[in-house]
């Protein structure tokens, strides 16, 4: 039986995890500047949510993509890992362009979890355990890119045994047609898609 949204996203089991949500992805010094144009009012709609978030005592996640100068740890394994090697923007580990993006507020209750590898957010890096340790059930996803890692995280979610909720506002990828085909077609099937709107009245 299909959940009503707010009984879905109740606070009480609920957490708001945002992805590759950094300076150095979708701001201004993004790694892949065809994403970034497609980003329209992500920023302002992700920030919007987190705020909501805390209000309603959701629990805020930050998932971050870093790598290091000398490349340790992180993958080769894929063409857009070469890419990311070869672009002039490095997401090294506390640089501006690895951290937030501006204008996303992040508050001391938030937590930020760094990975140096994968397509995702879940892969190894702990966020499974520490969503179960949270109490949580249903994951409110936002962020970058519907092609590969919002795509791939939902799936990783899936499979862990989370409900998962993007508002679709608070996710972009590129090209914009694609990135709509795949919510219609791919998240369609393994997530509930709503507004951030519907969200944030859920939260009230």
């Amino acid at each position: 039986m299909a959940l009503r949204l707010e009984e879905l996203i109740d606070p009480g089991h609920t957490a708001l995890i945002t992805q590759e949500c950094q300076n150095g992805v979708i701001g201004t010094q993004a790694v892949f500047p065809a994403l970034t144009a497609h980003t329209g009012g992500l920023i302002p709609a992700v920030d919007r949510l987190a705020k909501a978030a805390r209000r309603a005592q959701v629990p805020v996640v930050h998932c971050l993509a870093v790598r290091r100068p000398d490349g340790r740890g992180a993958n080769a394994n894929a063409r857009m890992f070469g890419a990311a090697a070869k672009a002039p923007v490095l997401l090294a580990p506390g640089s501006d362009a690895a951290a937030v993006a501006d204008g996303i507020t992040v508050h001391p209750s938030d937590l930020v979890l760094s990975r140096y590898h994968g397509l995702g957010p879940m892969a190894d890096t702990g966020l499974a355990a520490v969503l179960r340790n949270l109490g949580v059930r249903t994951v409110v996803g936002v962020g970058v890119s519907l092609n590969v890692g919002m795509l791939n995280f939902a799936m990783d979610a899936v499979n862990a045994g989370f409900q998962f909720v993007v508002p679709r506002e608070a996710v972009a990828g590129f090209p914009p047609e694609y990135a709509e085909a795949v919510l219609a077609n791919t998240f369609n099937a393994i997530a509930t898609i709503t507004t951030v709107d519907a969200v944030l009245a859920a939260w009230a």
